[in-house]
């Protein structure tokens, strides 16, 4: 099996636990290729018995590999699936970060999941993903996101108001410091932070949040995933802020934004044992006493 790296800087106490999963690695010889700018973060800390071949973009990821490690939290998952896109490579996250929903292996399970994963001892999960139309095309090739589409004012100033249309019929008009528009998957990330539903990953929908609405009675609406959401907003400013996951950029107020679901999936690994209710209990808390409960990242 060939096996990709994936990961951003970290700090020096997860160094240890980077190097037990080369060790599971290459004791199970399994071919590993790593992220150029991960490698030489990583360069001269570790020795490696092979040296490992390395990719730089998509293309060369698509060459070398048939499977992607993401070392790191969640949004290591996100920029992995700026590389992966649509080539189906499947994706299991190591948590080096700190809650975890995507990266679902903890660090002290890193042996037996690397073994399952070798052994093909899994299961994949396939989660959607929006993809969003504008003028301008601001995310160039990189517009679909795993998690959330979001809207927000560029300064600390006065509300925008985002006006929604599902399907051509306007669903709101929302007062509020922005809008999320979330995947089953984002719905566990800034949307619920926003007091959003949580939604399992195979619920084919996608959820619009207000952000801060200053109206109390508006709340998050759960929709089809078929549906087309258009997007515009207006205020004081001429300017905000369009999200993709962990991208930003700012956009000028004239402009629509169309949202829909996107053609492609991303595969992310279960180890056997592993599903989405446990992941969601564990973090968080449910069923446990908090007075007693001491977190460890």
């Amino acid at each position: 099996m060939k096996v990709a790296l994936f990961g951003r800087n970290f700090a020096e106490d997860r160094f240890a636990y980077f190097q037990h999963l080369l060790e599971v690695m290459e004791g199970l010889s399994l071919s590993i290729c790593i992220y150029k700018p991960f490698y030489e973060f990583i360069s001269g800390k570790f020795i490696f018995s092979v040296p490992p071949l390395l990719f730089s973009n998509h293309q060369e990821l698509c060459e070398q590999a048939d499977m992607l490690i993401s070392v790191g939290g969640d949004g290591t998952i996100l920029d992995a699936v700026t590389l992966v896109r649509d080539s189906g490579i499947p994706i299991m996250g190591v948590n080096l970060g700190r809650m975890g929903f995507l990266s679902g292996i903890p660090r002290k399970e890193i042996d037996g999941a690397i073994k399952a994963l070798a052994a093909g001892e899994y299961t994949i999960e396939k989660r959607s993903l929006l993809h969003v139309e504008s003028p301008e095309s601001l995310f160039g090739e990189l517009d679909f996101a795993l998690n959330e589409l979001t809207i927000n004012k560029k300064d600390t100033g006065s509300m925008i108001l985002v006006h929604v249309y599902v399907n051509d019929l306007l669903l709101n008009s929302y007062w509020a410091d922005g809008l999320i528009v979330a995947t089953p998957t984002g719905s566990t990330a800034y949307s619920l932070s926003c007091n959003g539903p949580i939604i399992t990953p195979d619920s084919e929908n996608f959820v619009i949040t207000p952000i801060a609405s200053h109206n109390l009675t508006v709340r998050p609406v759960v929709i089809p995933d078929k549906s087309i959401v258009r997007i515009n907003v207006e205020g004081r400013l001429t300017h905000y802020l369009v999200g993709l996951d962990s991208r930003y950029t700012v956009m000028d107020s004239s402009v629509e934004i169309v949202v829909k679901k996107e053609d492609f999936t991303i595969n992310l690994v279960q180890i056997h044992g592993s599903n989405f209710f446990n992941t969601i209990r564990q973090k968080l808390l449910w069923g446990q006493d908090v007075r007693f409960h001491e977190t460890t990242l």
